[in-house]
């Protein structure tokens, strides 16, 4: 991919995430970080609502299978780490209900949000990978 082309595609990431946090914050929840960045890795949204902690990753494409086809075993990974690590430094949060969505969005339609698309259990207290 051309450096325009990347650029572009970054942009309308960044454009995702804002969408993916306005449709998320009039669905009730609390957007506790946006791109929170990590060692292991770049977390899109951290949301809470009631007891649940979401870790959300937005994926932006031209249809939405697209785009539930585009969260990859290693991004996966990566994503699990770096959520793992970013709630070991939040005390406040221990009793909340981890949970991995993923909302895909695609132009011309309205966002899917997708609950439980990964396993939390290595978000446990001591489960850094």
């Amino acid at each position: 991919m051309n450096r325009a082309r990347r650029q572009q595609a970054e942009q309308r990431g960044r454009r995702g995430e804002v969408w993916a946090a306005l449709w998320l914050g009039i669905g009730g929840w609390q957007i506790l970080a946006r791109r929170a960045r990590t060692p292991l890795g770049e977390i899109d949204l951290i949301a809470r609502k009631g007891k649940v902690l979401a870790f959300i990753e937005v994926k932006w494409r031209a249809d939405p299978e697209a785009a539930l086809g585009a969260l990859h075993p290693r991004q996966q990974q990566r994503l699990m780490r770096a959520a793992a690590l970013w709630r070991s430094r939040r005390d406040d949060l221990a009793r909340l209900n981890t949970r991995f969505d993923l909302i895909c969005l695609s132009p011309g339609r309205w966002p899917r949000h997708l609950k439980g698309v990964l396993s939390a259990e290595c978000v446990g207290e001591n489960s850094l990978i």
